[in-house]
């Protein structure tokens, strides 16, 4: 493995791939949160031509091909260049971190389009190399409200619709901080006039690492007007939603044949594009009378349309042996502990992690099993890095419940 290739800590990306269990990973950004369908198509076909054919979806709405090797790299950065989605060098690639709500522009109850306000802004992140000092995680986000919020996702600097206004937060330890409002032809400049002035106060970590008074002198680049209400706090919602449907892929994990599928499904239905989001799930426009047929298709695909199932109460990473640092079953094993919870009415919150990294969900859980030696620590109400109630196997899920393990 070479310099370029062996990067730990950090979000791979097509420049600076990350070595996993099962190859080399590939995080694709997209531009302005979709990827046109003749894209998606060509997507699916590269993950399957030169990867394993697993395809992620991450929570920083953004897709990742897994089981590279270094002799295909070559190949697939010269199909993505021909895709529009290599950027020129591996700062820019790693600072364009943007998340996009995924109807906006199909919404109708959104006041307007947040989409370019979006592109301004990942414009800005590519053309000015100043801002290319970022730290690697530093995210920005755009909601345009409606029936589909991402409002209440983690960014450090965050825009959402208020009306036919802007709201502008900043996160800190305790979420996100709404602290004005502004209008939306000035919302990118302010967004990219705050990313500099972080840089001026700070040079890694977070927003939310900054002192009070760094947050004050962060805060007056962006020349705000009161606020007027908060952002609506949205959330994931799967299924027909008007003119558009949401589809989750188990635990995040699509196959190249999937996304084909979806790319069909999308085409036949009159969209133009696959919308990500921060919640491991697809969004695209639907003609009148096409979404129950879509959202059957989609199910008899493997994939989940309906927001009670039971899987989309567990989040899980890969596991092994897709990662090296795992030594359990990770998602295979968080699809049994959804049948036993839902068995047993348990509403709780749920993180499945191969290793203490807890790499699929940073926030605490209700319930927590972090992998160790092929075994799992038992962490209630905390994150993978809490309090070890344990260790148990997988033999003895059922017990978590209620159950003993003679029922």
């Amino acid at each position: 493995m070479n310099a370029v290739t062996d990067v730990k800590g950090w979000c791979p990306g097509i420049l600076r791939p990350m070595a996993s269990g099962d190859g080399l990973i590939v995080r694709v950004r997209p531009r302005g949160g979709a990827f046109s369908l003749e894209t998606a198509a060509a997507l699916a076909d590269l993950a399957a031509r030169l990867g394993n054919g697993h395809i992620d979806l991450t929570r920083r709405a953004n897709l990742q091909l897994r089981g590279l090797t270094e002799d295909r790299l070559p190949e697939l950065r010269t199909e993505l260049a021909t895709l529009g989605l290599l950027d020129p060098d591996t700062e820019t690639e790693a600072v364009r971190n943007v998340m996009v709500a995924p109807l906006a522009g199909l919404d109708p109850s959104q006041a307007f389009d947040v989409r370019p306000i979006a592109r301004a802004i990942d414009d800005a992140l590519t053309s000015d190399k100043r801002l290319h000092a970022l730290p690697g995680k530093f995210g920005l986000l755009v909601d345009g409200g409606g029936a589909i919020s991402i409002a209440s996702e983690r960014a450090d600097v965050c825009l959402a619709a208020v009306g036919d206004a802007l709201a502008f937060g900043l996160d800190t330890a305790k979420g996100t901080q709404w602290l004005g409002t502004l209008p939306p032809a000035q919302a990118a400049e302010a967004a990219i006039a705050v990313a500099h002035a972080y840089l001026a106060v700070a040079t890694r970590g977070r927003m939310r690492g900054l002192s009070e008074a760094a947050v004050a002198r962060v805060q007056a680049a962006a020349r705000l007007s009161p606020m007027t209400g908060l952002p609506a706090a949205g959330g994931r919602r799967l299924g027909l939603l008007g003119g558009a449907v949401g589809i989750a892929a188990p635990f995040g994990r699509l196959e190249a044949a999937q996304l084909r599928q979806l790319v069909k499904l999308a085409a036949d239905a009159g969209a133009a594009d696959l919308r990500l989001s921060p919640w491991r799930a697809v969004y695209f426009g639907v003609r009148e009378h096409t979404g129950v047929f879509v959202l059957e298709e989609a199910r008899d695909a493997g994939l989940i349309v309906e927001e009670n199932d039971p899987v989309l109460q567990v989040e899980a990473c890969p596991g092994a042996p897709d990662c090296k640092s795992s030594s359990v079953d990770a998602r295979g094993d968080a699809r049994r502990l959804a049948t036993i919870a839902a068995v047993h009415g348990y509403r709780g919150s749920i993180h499945v992690s191969g290793c203490a990294k807890g790499c699929a969900r940073s926030l605490p859980s209700d319930l927590v099993l972090a992998g160790k030696a092929g075994a799992y620590r038992l962490i209630r109400n905390a994150t993978t890095r809490g309090p070890v109630e344990r260790m148990i196997g997988v033999e003895e899920f059922k017990t978590l419940f209620g159950e003993t393990q003679d029922d």
